[in-house]
């Protein structure tokens, strides 16, 4: 029999001594991101969606990462879907021009950590603007053929 059990199961008085300060070396030795909670249930809300996740097609140096540049392309693809988006740092925001192929009124929204999400319907031709989108956090939704659609499609987060 271990030392540190106790009859019945139960935990040593002073294990959650001994637990808690390993909690402070880990705190200390190897601290867990700034925002990293926040980013997780970013990512969670969408987990009841049935979504398809889109991979980066072309990640240059603004994925997932944050970026001193004051503009950039991305371009993200799923199954029959392209969605580019350009970023134009406007002040302490961005504007985000955006084309879906194949084009179509389909339902953009852009959501960003911490603020209100954003939508949009692109056009005919799948262009889509959104102007003052804020930084931080950023997914892109779309809703293909529209905002009543049963076909979702998420971007990777990418922090801008």
């Amino acid at each position: 029999m271990n030392e540190r059990s106790v009859p019945g199961g139960g935990v040593h008085p002073d294990d959650e001594a001994l637990l808690a300060d390993l909690d402070r070396i880990i705190a200390t030795v190897d601290p867990a991101p700034p925002g990293l909670v926040e980013r997780v249930q970013f990512a969670l809300e969408l987990e009841n969606l049935d979504v398809e996740v889109a991979r980066w097609e072309r990640a240059d140096q603004l994925a997932g990462v944050r970026s001193s540049v004051d503009q950039g392309t991305i371009t993200f693809t799923v199954s029959d879907l392209t969605v580019m988006i350009n970023l134009t740092r406007t002040g302490r925001c961005h504007r985000i021009d955006g084309w879906l192929v194949p084009a179509g009124e389909h339902g953009v929204e852009v959501r960003v950590a911490g603020h209100e999400s954003r939508r949009t319907l692109a056009d005919d031709g799948g262009r889509f603007v959104l102007e003052d989108v804020p930084r931080g956090t950023t997914q892109i939704v779309i809703s293909v053929g529209g905002a009543d659609s049963k076909r979702t499609v998420v971007t990777p987060a990418v922090v801008l």
